[in-house]
């Protein structure tokens, strides 16, 4: 029996991007349907899932579509990781696990730089909780002015 296939719709909820997200990364040459329905309809497989949540994941660290692709291109070319086993050609697969690594150096350094941005933010909104409760806390002439 075949891969199950999924509808657009079950795919959109599955991977959290949106029916017309899912449409314009097939545009732009990041995740093809494995087919269509009878009636026309996208049919994806758990391999394309897989694919789309993987460049869902990637947004939030900037990649762009470029980067997207490339790195799509060197996970299918991988052995284990969609490609074929190697061809006795070393220096390809070193090529492209020195690829791979570049790509978890860079999501490694956009992950610390988030979770800075994120402490900031974080202490900003611990000000602004600060300041309301000092507010709510004084004496009941400011606190009614303050509401």
């Amino acid at each position: 029996m075949g891969e199950r296939l999924m509808q657009i719709g079950e795919v959109s909820e599955r991977t959290g991007l949106s029916m017309r997200t899912i449409r314009h990364y097939e545009n732009v040459g990041v995740v093809a349907p494995s087919g269509r329905s009878l009636g026309g309809f996208r049919l994806y497989t758990e391999s394309e899932v897989h694919r789309l949540i993987l460049v869902r994941r990637m947004r939030p660290l900037g990649f762009c579509l470029d980067d997207v692709r490339a790195l799509l291109d060197v996970l299918d070319r991988l052995p284990g990781l969609g490609g074929p086993p190697p061809e006795n050609d070393e220096q390809a697969y070193e090529e492209l696990v020195a690829k791979l690594r570049k790509y978890w150096v860079q999501a490694d350094a956009r992950c610390e730089d988030l979770r800075r941005e994120l402490t900031t933010a974080e202490a900003f909104a611990r000000s602004l909780h600060e300041q309301l409760a000092h507010l709510l806390d004084a004496p009941a002439a400011g606190s009614k002015a303050a509401r």
